[in-house]
């Protein structure tokens, strides 16, 4: 992560918003030289957001798998999912 004191921001705001989007990652903000916020594009955090979901949902199912909870078959799933897609289709 890149680091930056959090007068970049007050002094230019327009250039640390474009340094950011083009960084695609967070950047610390220090204040008084100690870390004091993180800040990211908005892109960056919705991407973030989406890995966190995902990895939640994965822990659910390898919790399912040890348990030894039946999962479902090839074709259910993606009987399910056309049906989403149908669904959706329609809306």
């Amino acid at each position: 992560m890149q680091i930056k004191p959090s007068t970049t921001i007050r002094k230019d705001y327009n250039g640390f918003s474009k340094y950011c989007h083009e960084l695609d990652e967070p950047v610390i903000l220090t204040r008084n030289g100690e870390a004091d916020l993180v800040v990211m594009s908005h892109e960056a955090f919705r991407r973030m957001e989406a890995r966190n979901a995902l990895q939640s949902k994965l822990l659910v199912a390898e919790k399912q798998v040890a348990e030894g909870e039946e999962l479902p078959s090839h074709e259910q799933v993606m009987t399910r999912l056309r049906r989403k897609l149908d669904a959706s289709k329609k809306e």
